[in-house]
């Protein structure tokens, strides 16, 4: 359910700017290659173009189970290999990046606000520079571009055969179906660091100093009870396990989005419980509603009068919690 809280804040945003008269496109991106996606290929002994599509289509069963339905678009990175390689390429061809054994870095040197989303300066941003230290001018330089290793998927390119860097996908893909400038970028608070930064350079560099995104929205992660969530001490679930309690879509969206976006979340049974009382409540309000069982009567009702301060509160930085609380007090 972790990687659920996204989809659903994003969701709730699209649904309530397309309430509001706008005109959403929303586009979630589909890394189906990566060192991840490789290392776990190999050891399930599978190819990794299985093994992606696998867990692209548990994700997508995931979203359908959750109504998360406002998606407009869901690139591949493999669909985009073409628009990656001329991305680099153009990277290249203004001094930003450089090629390297057959790989291809971006130059944090060469952009003077790397760093601006995370206040870092490229000192602070350093590390060791891992494995392929020897190959960068500098430490802080991130690959574009990576040569293929014995055994894994590559394409041809003009740095030799290879793959994209993680960073380069999601610049390229927003790019071709956004366009160079676009309103707003979401993802989890742990992606701030490296990715969102390096994805804020590349794609700036390569638009001339154009600004890539207008707002940036990172959302927490959850806990359970109380606790980090993880595998190894058993305290996770999943969604069918949640839907399998006999708790509603709805109720799990709810308990998923009532901490505010920015904050971890303490997911709990009892709150989860508590969300299925609430929606059940505002259900059989809007049910007797519809049926004509409740008037509200003359003017503005109960509802309708709430109206101005949930709104006021979505428009706080999508302050669910207070909107909740104004929507529980006028049912």
């Amino acid at each position: 359910i972790g990687h659920m809280v996204g989809p659903v804040i994003f969701d709730t945003v699209k649904r309530y700017l397309v309430y509001s008269g706008w005109h959403v496109t929303w586009v979630v991106n589909i890394t189906d290659v990566d060192d991840k996606l490789i290392a776990e290929s190999a050891a399930r002994g599978m190819s990794m173009a299985d093994l992606a599509r696998e867990m692209t289509t548990d994700y997508l069963d995931n979203l359908a189970a959750l109504s998360v339905d406002g998606i407009d678009e869901m690139p591949k990175a493999t669909d985009h290999i073409d628009g990656i390689i001329a991305f680099i390429q153009g990277l290249v061809d203004k001094g930003f990046a450089y090629a390297a054994d057959g790989d291809v870095y971006f130059d944090v040197t060469k952009d003077d606000d790397y760093g601006k989303l995370t206040n870092r300066t490229v000192e602070q941003t350093q590390g060791e520079g891992g494995s392929t230290a020897n190959r960068k001018r500098s430490p802080a330089d991130f690959a574009l571009w990576k040569q293929a290793k014995p055994g894994e998927p590559s394409w041809e390119s003009p740095w030799g055969p290879g793959r994209p860097g993680w960073h380069i996908e999601c610049s390229a893909m927003s790019g071709a179906l956004l366009g160079k400038h676009f309103d707003i970028h979401g993802g989890g608070l742990d992606l701030v660091f490296p990715h969102h930064e390096n994805e804020i350079a590349q794609s700036c560099c390569a638009h001339d100093g154009k600004p890539f995104a207008n707002v940036w929205m990172h959302n927490g992660f959850i806990n359970i009870e109380g606790e980090k969530m993880s595998k190894s001490k058993g305290n996770f679930f999943t969604v069918r396990d949640i839907l399998a309690r006999g708790a509603t879509p709805a109720a799990l969206r709810l308990e998923l989005v009532r901490t505010h976006y920015r904050q971890n979340a303490n997911f709990t049974l009892q709150g989860l419980r508590d969300c299925g009382r609430m929606v059940d409540r505002w259900c059989r309000l809007r049910d007797a509603l519809s049926q004509g069982t409740v008037v509200a009567g003359e003017g503005a009702g109960p509802l309708e009068s709430a109206l101005p301060a949930f709104t006021e509160a979505i428009c706080d930085d999508l302050n669910l919690a207070r909107a909740i609380s104004v929507l529980n007090e006028a049912v």
